[in-house]
């Protein structure tokens, strides 16, 4: 099916936004009457504008308060009707959007707005135009698609169909199930938009938080299937009104927007499966670097390679592997530059990868060096994929040194902070081309201001991540770690591990201990345990558990966390972010030296 995406979906003039979505691969677009009033190009500059692009005009929208409105008011409508029928035919365009009227003086009478419907569509045939009736969710009397159908039917008028929205469709209480129904073709055209389920105003809902198909809530999968089943054979359109994605860099969103089609349609190469991460890369500096080395030493870990060629390190704790990367231009913290994933098939992953517009880029590497291909996220991390028979250890040349232990068995989870515009394209990403399984999204109230937590996995949890997100800007005052990452590593005896560190594990407020033991009824004795080595507790409803400890911020933006998962807990202790948030805050204030800065190279503010 065609693929076509609104003008309102993307930020930019009208010119920023048809080079964007031809850039992206989509065959059309719909024209948003603002983007065209404020354009300085006339309709037929336009029209060859896309075609030069080859980009199809595919809809002209919106038009709005037509239908049901008193006498004096239709002559008007149809007046303005035949001009922007005049607008349609120098921009080669056929189908036009009405919106169900809003109009105050609109009244409930199907048969009168299947009259002037009718009527509308006489003019519109005159023209070479059809009419496509859409219901508004917020419509003053027509709100419902079933309705919008009745009245469509009443008027029984060739050139007047319906127009399918997504948002107003499955925010509604009506079932979509009868759209299956609709007589073929008559279904003009289909608008998709996901969303997550909000309990506020529908126009408010509508006009601020819809999302691209897979970020939201929305089952768009079976919605599509419903108009097809129909006949439904035109374009798959999205049309998403965002505060977010009509701020940020159209090039970006469009592609974004073409992925969560190809996602929505299926067809790509499957997901093969991915059995845990390889190793995840730190980039470091001379502040940095030293920090992140002892407290890896105080974590058990070794330094057992030096890479050949490159000012590169592996650290290693049983299957726990690290890489310090000191190859940067100039200071910075401590970073998660890249992870690889372990894959069943990487040829297959990457390939899976480029059908999603996530093309893979090979590592730069001497001859005779592992051949590791990657894809990058998002937020710019880059994500290799290699294959168990990959051993890339072999370009590492061996320091004789051994890890001492500290009962560290695998990385658990990457935690991984996301730039605020960009949140809800990392979460279809690591969706659509890893092939992640979306498990939670929590808010919590953080020391600075709301937080937005999703967590994905793979079936068998050997490849969490915890995405986070401020879920406002935050003022310059805020003395908190900017955009701050973590790496988890499992333990199947968390209190034998903390024996055994020579890190100082994160220290918690004797408050959170005694709320532990109100909260879950825990013996005194567990709870005393918990609170000299500085670990956290949570439960689920099913009666897992997990218990977890974290490490200072080291390095001036990274800390690392252990975990012990017991009976299945299958989450990510969410409710003690804002306890660990404090607690880290603490630290860096008195644990600050004279000069300003702590023993992680952080600047205190």
């Amino acid at each position: 099916m065609r693929r076509s995406i609104a003008t309102v979906c993307v930020s930019g003039t009208l010119d920023d936004k048809l080079t964007a979505a031809a850039a992206a691969g989509f065959d059309g677009i719909e024209i948003f009457e603002n983007d065209l009033v404020v354009s300085p190009m006339s309709p037929r500059e336009i029209r060859q504008r896309c075609a030069d692009l080859g980009l199809a005009i595919e809809l002209y929208q919106p038009f709005r308060d037509f239908e049901a409105v008193p006498p004096s008011l239709v002559k008007a409508n149809l007046e303005r009707a035949r001009r922007k029928f005049d607008v349609m035919n120098q921009l080669g365009v056929s189908t036009i959007l009405v919106c169900s009227s809003v109009h105050p003086l609109a009244v409930d009478d199907d048969e009168l707005a299947a009259a002037h419907l009718s009527e509308l569509s006489d003019v519109a045939a005159e023209s070479g135009v059809r009419v496509a009736y859409e219901a508004l969710a917020w419509g003053r009397h027509v709100s419902t698609w079933d309705h919008s159908w009745r009245i469509v039917q009443l008027a029984d008028h060739p050139a007047l169909g319906l127009c399918l929205d997504s948002f107003h469709v499955l925010s509604r209480e009506v079932p979509p199930d009868g759209i299956a129904g609709i007589t073929p073709g008559k279904i003009f055209f289909l608008q998709l938009a996901d969303a997550p389920y909000l309990r506020m105003d529908v126009l408010q809902w509508s006009r601020h938080h819809r999302l691209f198909p897979g970020q939201g809530s929305f089952d768009l999968a079976g919605f599509v299937a419903l108009t097809q089943a129909a006949g439904y054979d035109g374009p798959l359109s999205l049309e998403v009104f965002n505060d977010v994605f009509r701020q940020s860099d159209p090039a970006r969103t469009a592609v974004d927007a073409m992925r969560s089609l190809i996602a929505l349609e299926g067809g790509q190469p499957s997901s093969p499966a991915l059995t845990g991460f390889a190793f995840t890369e730190l980039a470091v500096d001379g502040t940095s670097g030293p920090a992140l080395r002892s407290a890896l030493r105080g974590l058990g870990f070794a330094h057992t390679g030096q890479h050949r060629t490159k000012p590169v390190e592996l650290w290693e704790q049983a299957r726990c592997r690290i890489v310090l990367n000191s190859a940067v231009t100039r200071p910075q913290d401590a970073t998660i530059t890249a992870f690889a994933v372990t894959s069943a098939d990487p040829s297959q992953s990457l390939q899976r990868a480029e059908a999603l517009r996530a093309p893979a880029h090979p590592n730069v590497r001497e001859p005779g060096e592992a051949e590791l291909a990657a894809i990058t996220a998002p937020d710019g991390t880059s994500i290799f994929v290699t294959d168990p028979g990959n051993d890339w250890r072999n370009d590492f040349l061996p320091t004789g040194s051994v890890s001492t232990g500290a009962g560290l068995l695998t990385t658990d989870h990457l935690g991984l902070a996301q730039p605020f515009d960009n949140f809800d394209e990392a979460g279809l990403f690591y969706r659509s081309v890893l092939g992640l399984e979306s498990l939670a999204t929590e808010e919590y109230a953080a020391p600075f201001g709301l937080m937005r937590s999703r967590s994905l996995a793979n079936a068998d949890r050997s490849l969490r991540l915890a995405l986070t997100v401020a879920l406002l800007r935050r003022g310059d005052w805020a003395p908190a770690v900017s955009d701050p990452q973590h790496i988890a590593f499992t333990t199947t005896d968390i209190f034998a591990t903390a024996a055994k560190l020579s890190l100082p594990p994160l220290s918690v407020s004797d408050n959170y201990y005694e709320d532990l033991i109100a909260r879950f009824t825990l013996p005194e004795p567990f709870v005393a345990s918990l609170r000299a080595h500085g670990i956290l507790y949570d439960r689920d409803p099913s009666g897992g558990e997990l218990l977890h400890l974290y490490t200072p911020v080291l390095g001036g933006r990274v800390f690392f966390e252990i975990v012990e998962r017991r009976a299945a807990y299958d989450r990510f202790g969410e409710s003690n972010a804002p306890v660990r948030m404090a607690a880290q805050r603490h630290s860096r204030l008195h644990g600050a030296s004279a000069g300003g800065i702590d023993g992680g190279g952080e600047r205190v503010r």
